[in-house]
This record gives structure tokens, sequence and C-alpha cells, in this order.
């Protein structure tokens, strides 16, 4: 296929999204001399990073105060939860500092290896749930409090996943 496209002058780029596995492949099929599929499928190695500090987590919070839809509308995704809310001045991004706080003294308390790195799932996760809650809770002047993102955040699956990747990782070191 990619030779068959190359000839008509179209050029194919392949996007592979995989975990730190992936490397793996990679480094065994150069190392099977198998480097016509690296070279067309595999040159380059970019990281996947989860969120890893205040300002990428009010940028992420952004995201959700910026998006609109339908497009074009002035109904951005926080406002269909807390629509009150909003026309008050909230913006989920205001509550960045607060989510960071509530993932960081999750991770000290369970004694979780390594810097906090908030995986995007988790991270959505826990967004969702202080966003639903929120909704029954919709007045003027409203914004989550503390413990709201507290709960949202122990109940992400934050620590479980986390505590799952540092099993398996002890597993294979042992």
């Amino acid at each position: 296929m990619h030779d068959h496209l190359d000839r008509i002058s179209i050029q194919l780029f392949t996007f592979l999204v995989g975990q730190q596995e992936l490397l793996a492949v990679k480094t065994a099929l150069q190392r099977a001399r198998k480097t016509q599929i690296v070279a067309r499928l595999m040159v380059e190695e970019l990281e996947f990073h989860g969120v890893r500090n205040v300002t990428e987590v009010a940028t992420c919070l952004a995201g959700y105060d910026q998006t609109n839809f339908p497009r074009g509308s002035d109904w951005s995704f926080v406002r269909f939860y807390v629509q009150k809310a909003v026309a008050s001045g909230y913006q989920l991004n205001h509550d960045a500092l607060l989510l960071w706080n509530a993932f960081e003294t999750l991770h000290h308390k369970h004694g979780l290896p390594g810097d906090l790195e908030i995986p995007m799932e988790s991270f959505a996760r826990a967004v969702d749930i202080v966003l639903k809650e929120s909704e029954l809770r919709d007045v003027p002047g409203y914004h989550p409090d503390p413990a709201l993102w507290n709960l949202a955040v122990r109940s992400c699956g934050y620590v479980q996943s986390r505590q799952a990747v540092s099993a398996g990782l002890l597993r294979v070191s042992a």
C-alpha cells in the first residue's frame, strides 16, 4: 500500500500510539533486521505525558471552559452543567490549584512512586464527577468546594491504576 501510494504522489503518514512496550517491538524489529518496517512505520518517537503540574491542569480545564457545542454557540462544556454559575463568572480553570492539590495529596497519602503525573483518563473522570455533582447545586456564584474535588479525585480510579502499574513493575523486576 505504501509503495502504491508513493507512486501516485501520496505520502502516507502512520502514527502508532501505544505503551512503552511498543519501543521493545521496535528494538526487536531492528535486531531482526526488519528495517523496512521500522523505516516506514517507526521512525520517530514522541512520548506522551500525563498532566504534570498546576499550569497543565489549568490548560486542560480551560479546554472545558472554551469548547463550545454546537460550534459557534456560546454553550461551553462547563455551561451545560452549571449554567447559573457560568453566567455569574465561574470558570472551571479557576479550580486548577484545587484539583492539582487533591491529586497531589492523594498521591503522597498512598505513597505512590515517582513524581505526580495525572493520566488523562483519571483527570477527565475527576472533572466529570465534579461537573455531574455540581449540576444539582448550580446557583449564581456557585463553585465546587475543595471537598467535592477531593471526593472526585478519590473516586476517579487514579490510586488503583497507579497501584496496579506499580505492582506489575515490582513483579517484572523481581
